[in-house]
């Protein structure tokens, strides 16, 4: 009783607004004095799980991202893609997803993305002859590819709390990373392909005259970021923490002296808004933590199997259960959030019909990023109609028409298809993990 009282607690304080490290303060102290825990024997055990280095690629991936969009490395980026495939109808709308793509890799957030990637294209996009609902639903879609490719900061925190290797994690997302860009691409080529709005654009765009090679010089000190981060990372030179590490050092002198637009006040300002959220995401990881400690040791991940496999032994009715239980959870918490609870209370259910760990990180990542977006809580979308001044009614829409057909297909696959998440990480191991 005491236990869903807790989770009850903690649910209703996030859907009236309660920030959520609150919430999950607020759900703790209530667990400890219902349950007579005493706080001295949980603190250990928490400081024991924060007490590792694997974390410290956070702190230092959310650096790299906020100056990667103080210093426009990201408005190279964006021009860099548009040689490509910006003078195609829907073109400009597949700029837009890849650069999302690009610099999620590299960021590892949704948020930081979508501020980021969003700033530069919203004008672009609507300029173009794309509608504003549509401009900025297409890129609040595509926002959450950071929760895919890799490095991820969710895939982090995910391979910490549930003691698996980063980056068979990294590793697992691709997949559905590339296959969810993909078929936004396509949604958005359909959804544009009527608008003479878009075809004058594109008639008006291919008379400019840009210098393709000054912009790919220009280009160049930004797309050597990922490289040197992801060839890093994969060829074993750099565990994540020091890659992360060597994206800061890196972009550091690429704002400052080679783009020119990282000044001293908002390098400081990327320096005060890290240490605040590294600070609030301490303290939340130790609070999930020893939360985490008290249902383990009140046996809830157990009482949760029981729940679902009282409901239904069918594996892909069991499947369809949890996916909507993580979609729920996207709508209501953010990534980090939904991540440190639902990977000790889903795991062991995950495990025991026969789900690989290795999988359920992109099924928690497809989930999680679908549930962002999704209305009505949807906080990636009311966050992305902020910075684009669009009202949800223009986004609803055309956001519909891309969860109906780029995400659900996309969570079906990973979730259904083991080898779409499995196949890197197989390689990669040298075994067959499905």
């Amino acid at each position: 009783m005491e236990l869903t009282i807790t989770i009850g607690m903690l649910i209703f304080f996030i859907c009236i607004g309660v920030p959520v490290v609150f919430s999950f303060g607020a759900a703790l102290i209530y667990a400890v004095i219902s349950l007579g825990y005493q706080s001295g024997a949980l603190l250990p055990s928490g400081y024991s799980r924060l007490n590792t280095v694997v974390l410290l690629a956070i702190p230092l991936f959310i650096l790299a991202g906020g100056i990667m969009e103080r210093g426009k490395i990201g408005d190279a980026l964006v021009r860099f893609i548009n040689l490509f495939v910006g003078k195609f109808r829907g073109g400009l709308g597949a700029v837009g997803v890849i650069a999302c793509a690009v610099f999620g890799a590299i960021s590892g957030s949704a948020a930081a993305t979508l501020s980021c990637i969003g700033s530069i294209m919203f004008p672009r996009l609507e300029e173009a002859g794309y509608e504003r609902g549509h401009a900025v639903s297409l890129i609040v879609n595509a926002a959450p590819l950071g929760l895919l490719i890799p490095p991820s900061s969710i895939q982090i925190i995910y391979a910490w709390s549930a003691n698996q290797s980063v980056l068979t994690c990294f590793l697992a997302t691709v997949g559905p990373g590339i296959m969810l860009a993909t078929l936004l691409c396509v949604v958005n080529w359909f959804l544009s392909r009527k608008s003479e709005k878009i075809a004058k654009a594109i008639e008006i765009q291919a008379s400019l005259r840009e210098n393709p090679v000054a912009i790919s010089k220009k280009a160049i000190p930004a797309l050597l970021m990922p490289v040197i981060i992801l060839g890093g990372i994969y060829s074993g030179m750099m565990t994540p923490t020091e890659a992360a590490a060597v994206s800061v050092i890196y972009a550091v002198p690429v704002g400052f002296f080679i783009y020119r637009s990282l000044t001293w006040s908002s390098f400081i300002d990327a320096l005060r808004e890290t240490g605040t959220t590294t600070g609030v995401l301490m303290v939340m990881f130790l609070v999930v933590m020893i939360l985490s400690r008290i249902f383990v040791m009140e046996n809830l991940p157990n009482k949760v199997i029981d729940i679902f496999l009282s409901i239904s032994s069918n594996k892909i009715m069991i499947l369809i259960m949890i996916n909507l239980f993580m979609i729920l959870i996207g709508m209501l918490m953010d990534d980090v959030s939904g991540t440190l609870l639902c990977t000790p209370l889903l795991l062991p259910l995950m495990v025991q019909i026969g789900v690989s760990p290795i999988q359920f990180a992109a099924i928690l990542g497809v989930n999680l990023g679908m549930g962002n977006i999704t209305p009505p809580t949807a906080p990636l979308l009311y966050l992305g109609g902020r910075l684009g001044s669009a009202s949800i009614n223009q986004m609803t829409a055309p956001t519909l028409y891309m969860i109906a057909f780029a995400w659900m297909p996309t969570l079906i696959a990973t979730t259904y298809f083991p080898p779409l998440s499995l196949a890197l990480p197989s390689l990669f191991l040298g075994t067959r993990l499905w």
